[in-house]
């Protein structure tokens, strides 16, 4: 995976530039419009206008066709940088770019929305053909250089977006659009929408019975059926036990705490906005947890700690609950209560930099077993505004410390400035999906500030007390979100260690249903998670609904199995293995599960 930011990338030119030229189109198509935003996107761009009137289809085709003829038209972009006043004039029928106008000039915000350090007293805009916007670039140099069969504003329908996502001000339209360098990178990526359509884990989540919402429950707060529950506390064990091997304790910590605690660590008020309002208990006030880390500190400081207990890690799977708006949730990878697999490592400063390597390599481990291959490192650094805390000479040192581990573990990585969290800076791992879609998941991270805000101290060797330093980490993040891509990523058929059912009993007629039920209670026996199919269906439904369900293995059993003492497998994938006897099959699974492995034979 190529190491370039997507916003030098020739592909982010290209579709800014698309922007640009939707808008013009659409402005011939409503002349009466007011035109807001529009910047490019992960795969693609959109624009924002205020329509006289719903877009319909008919639009659309019409604007696509009028784009490609001014793509043919060979059209300069033209940057120029004019004075405020100058801008107000070009833009004087346009309300929303005036908005923005009066921002910039006042050093508020940028032409996208962003905030800015200093006031503008020029501001750039671009010109092609007939129509300007206000833009900072980048853009291609011509509109020759778009390949006008290697876009689309129809692949997804328009959608309303309010004004500077504040839900007070005026509702627009939001255009969408994607483009390519070739018709063939736009095949291959909607044929890939339409998969991730197929894909979607809400359905595949409700298809395979693994978890569901209810509104009496409360929006996006997922409830957990039994199969969904086995995989969870799967993946659950499975990396308890990685952590126990690797020298971390086990810690439990409640899903509430005292409001101090969260204004000492500094979450309470920073994330105020994606907290619940606190809960007057008696002559106390309590808050949702929306961080374990606090609680760990805690731990940690409720003894005295000699440098030659260091390092300290404690591990919880720890549920958090943040307030996300309602528009923002999503199945289970944006919910509002969701259980984190947490660790937070007290390090005394000569440690730092190897506690740190072990920490990735165990994400990488974590990973690998999971066949997570496909993924880069980000180093998140704080940006130069004011949502960070503490002293920046401890910000840099912890900064170096990040990307001398990434250089000595031979670790790909790009720094990403404003990526860091409010406490220190951070190394996120971005994982590539099979539809080559980009997944933020495991994240490490160095603070010297919490020790600090929170008092914490080791004995030195000399009797000093000192600092330790944290290190936060959890190579999943967010379970229920990491669940979510793993069952699109998969397309629900895990690897055999990590499915629900493992097995499935297929008896061929009625008088079989006693040989299938001792053979899985075999297999249970063995640590196999096994079911017996006991429906009306006929043996090819039964084969066809088992293959559905993504089981790794079928074991069909009939009259010369029973006659024998056989059964005959069949996988997911359709291949017929034959009749064997349970003993090799059993030896063949636990291989299979023991090793993790993602094959099935």
């Amino acid at each position: 995976m190529s190491d370039e930011r997507y916003e030098d990338s020739r592909l982010y030119r290209i579709r800014h530039s698309m922007a640009h030229v939707m808008a013009e189109a659409m402005l011939e198509r409503f002349p009466e419009a007011k035109i807001a935003i529009g910047p490019p996107i992960e795969d693609g761009f959109y624009y924002d206008f205020d329509l006289p009137r719903p877009v319909t289809d008919e639009d659309l085709a019409w604007v696509e066709k009028r784009m490609k003829k001014i793509i043919g038209g060979a059209h300069d972009f033209i940057v120029r940088e004019v004075s405020p006043d100058e801008a107000r004039e070009i833009f004087k029928d346009q309300p929303y770019k005036i908005e923005l106008i009066n921002d910039l000039e006042a050093g508020r915000v940028d032409e996208n929305g962003n905030q800015i350090a200093e006031a503008a007293d020029t501001i750039t805009v671009y010109t092609q053909d007939t129509f300007t916007d206000l833009c900072r670039g980048p853009h291609v140099a011509n509109t020759k250089e778009l390949n006008a069969k290697a876009f689309s504003i129809r692949f997804k329908p328009p959608a309303g977006a309010y004004w500077r996502g504040d839900e007070n001000r005026e509702q627009l339209t939001r255009i969408y659009g994607t483009a390519w360098e070739t018709p063939e990178e736009l095949k291959d990526y909607l044929h890939r929408l339409e998969e991730a359509k197929r894909r979607d884990h809400r359905v595949l989540g409700d298809k395979l019975g693994l978890f569901t919402f209810s509104p009496l429950v409360g929006k996006g707060l997922p409830l957990w059926k039994p199969r969904g529950a086995i995989l969870r506390d799967t993946l659950e064990r499975w990396l308890r036990q990685v952590q126990i091997d690797h020298g971390y304790d086990p810690v439990v910590t409640p899903h509430v705490g005292n409001l101090d605690l969260y204004r000492t660590s500094g979450h309470y008020p920073y994330y105020a906005d994606s907290q619940y309002n606190p809960i007057q208990v008696d002559d106390e006030e309590f808050l949702l947890k929306p961080m374990n880390c606090p609680h760990h500190i805690m731990i940690y400081k409720s003894e005295m700690r000699s440098y030659r207990d260091l390092p300290v890690r404690f591990a919880e799977f720890g549920t958090v609950y943040r307030y996300e708006q309602s528009g923002e949730l999503q199945g289970l990878t944006r919910v509002r209560g969701f259980t984190v697999d947490d660790a937070h490592l007290f390090v005394t400063p000569d440690q730092l930099l190897d506690e740190f390597k072990d920490v990735v390599r165990l994400t990488q481990y974590v990973f690998d077993a999971l066949g997570l291959t496909d993924f880069r490192a980000r180093v998140g650094t704080r940006d130069d505004g004011d949502k960070w805390v503490g002293d920046e000479a401890l910000w840099d040192k912890a900064t170096n410390a990040i990307i001398q581990a990434c250089e000595e573990l031979g670790l790909p990585h790009y720094v990403e400035e404003g990526e860091a969290a409010f406490y220190g800076p951070k190394l996120d791992f971005i994982f590539r999906d099979v539809l080559k879609r980009e997944w933020q998941l495991g994240t490490v991270q160095v603070d010297y500030n919490l020790p600090e805000r929170f008092e914490l101290e080791y004995v030195a060797p000399n009797n000093v007390r000192e600092r330790p330093v944290m290190i936060h980490r959890a190579p999943f993040g967010s379970l229920e979100r990491f669940i979510g891509i793993l069952i699109e990523h998969f397309d629900g058929a895990f690897p055999a260690w990590l499915a629900p059912v493992q097995v499935m009993m297929i008896p061929v007629a009625d008088r079989h249903f006693d040989y299938a039920d001792r053979i899985a209670a075999q297999l249970k026996q063995h640590g196999l998670r096994a079911e017996v199919d006991k429906g009306k269906a006929r043996i090819g439904g039964k084969i066809r609904e088992a293959r559905e369900q993504r089981i790794p293995w079928m074991l069909i059993v009939g009259d010369k199995d029973v006659e024998n003492q056989t059964v005959s497998l069949r996988l997911r994938t359709d291949e017929d293995l034959g009749a064997m006897s349970l003993e090799a099959f059993i030896a063949l699974a636990q291989r299979i599960i023991d090793t993790h492995s993602m094959a099935l034979q």
